[in-house]
C-alpha cells in the first residue's frame, strides 16, 4: 500500500485545523488503496492553534505536529514539514481550507499516470480585493517571464510531490527558500492541475498587501539574475546614448558654431541619471542581501519539539 503525506503548514488557525482533518481523512476513506498521515507543521502561532491540535491528536492517531520554535512563514514551514516526510509522495496544503482537499483525488490520479510533480494552478480567488488579485496576476506574469516559463503562472504551493522530487529539493542548500521555484527547478515530470480557490474557512488572511509584495519580491530576486541584466543593459544604453548626444552637440558646436543646450537640458539628463542609478543600487542591494543571508549558514527552520 502506498503512502502519502499531507503537508499542511499552520500559522494562526485554530479555526481551520480541525475540519481540514477531517476533510482529508473523508476523502482518503474512498481512496482505500493508499495510507496517508497528516503531517501539521505549527509554525509559532500566537492563538490555540497548537492546543487544538493536540487535543486532536487525541482522537487521530494519523496525525503528527512538528512544533516550530517560531513562525518561519510559509517555505520555512514548508520546509520543515518536508524534512519529515516518510512517504511516497506528500501533497502540500494551506491549513485555511482554500486548498480544496476534494481534488486530492486528482492530484493522485495524475501522479499514478506517471508524473512525480503535479501543481495546482489557480483559477479564481474569490474574496480577494481587485487590488490583491491585480498583485497577484502581475507578480505570476513577471515570475513566469523572468524564469524563462519554468514558473508557470497562477501556480500556489497546493502540489503533489513524489518522493525523488523532495529529496533533490531537500539537497538545494540555499537557505533563502522559495518553493514554487525549487520543485520547478529540479525538473521531473510535472503537470498543472487547475482549481478553483475557496475562501476561507475561518479567520482572517495573513496575505495582506504589503507582505504579499515582500515575498513576491523573495520570489523574483532569488530565483532570476534578470533584474540584474536589465539593469546592466539600461546602463549600457544610458551611457551609449548620453555619448552620442554628446557627440552630436560637440559636432554641432564645431561644425555650426552652435551652443551647447541650457541648464534645464543638462537637469533633466543628470536627474534621468540619477534615478537609474538609484534604482540600480536598490536592485543590487536586494542581491547583496541576499547573499548576506546566505553566508550566515543559518537553518531554514527550527524545530522546538515533534508530537
Amino acid at each position: 500500500m502506498k503512502k502519502i503525506s499531507i503537508v499542511v503548514p499552520a500559522y494562526n488557525e485554530e479555526g481551520n485545523v480541525e475540519e481540514l482533518a477531517s476533510q482529508v481523512d473523508l476523502v482518503f476513506q474512498g481512496l482505500d488503496k493508499y495510507d496517508h498521515e497528516i503531517i501539521f507543521v505549527e509554525n509559532g502561532s500566537t492563538d490555540n492553534t497548537f492546543k487544538v491540535l493536540k487535543d486532536l491528536q487525541k482522537t487521530n492517531n494519523r496525525i503528527s505536529i512538528v512544533k516550530l520554535s517560531r513562525n518561519f512563514k510559509m517555505d520555512g514551514g514548508i520546509a520543515a514539514g518536508i524534512n519529515q516526510v516518510n512517504a511516497d509522495a506528500a501533497i502540500i496544503m494551506t491549513a485555511n481550507l482554500q486548498d480544496d482537499p476534494s481534488i486530492i483525488p486528482e492530484f493522485i490520479e495524475l501522479w499514478e499516470e506517471g508524473y512525480n510533480h503535479v501543481y495546482g494552478i489557480v483559477k479564481s480567488r474569490p474574496g480577494k480585493s481587485p487590488l490583491r488579485r491585480l498583485n497577484s496576476k502581475f507578480f505570476y506574469f513577471l515570475i513566469n517571464k523572468l524564469s524563462n516559463g519554468q514558473i508557470p503562472k497562477g501556480v500556489s504551493d497546493y502540489r503533489l510531490v513524489d518522493k525523488k522530487v523532495i529529496d533533490a529539493v531537500k539537497k538545494l542548500g540555499e537557505f533563502n527558500r522559495f518553493y514554487r521555484g525549487f520543485f520547478s527547478w529540479v525538473g521531473f515530470k510535472s503537470i498543472g492541475l487547475e482549481f478553483e480557490r475557496n475562501q476561507r474557512f475561518s479567520g482572517k488572511s495573513h496575505a495582506s498587501t504589503i507582505p504579499v509584495l515582500g515575498f513576491a519580491l523573495k520570489g523574483i530576486f532569488a530565483f532570476s539574475l534578470t533584474p540584474l541584466r536589465i539593469s546592466t543593459f539600461f546602463a549600457l544604453f544610458l551611457s551609449a546614448s548620453s555619448i552620442i548626444i554628446l557627440g552630436i552637440q560637440v559636432f554641432r558646436w564645431l561644425r555650426y558654431g552652435v551652443p551647447f543646450d541650457g541648464f534645464g537640458t543638462v537637469v533633466g539628463i543628470l536627474l534621468l541619471l540619477i534615478g537609474f542609478l538609484f534604482t540600480a543600487i536598490a536592485i543590487l542591494s536586494e542581491y547583496i542581501g541576499l547573499i548576506y543571508n546566505e553566508t550566515k549558514g543559518r537553518p531554514h527552520f527550527i524545530i522546538d519539539e515533534i508530537y
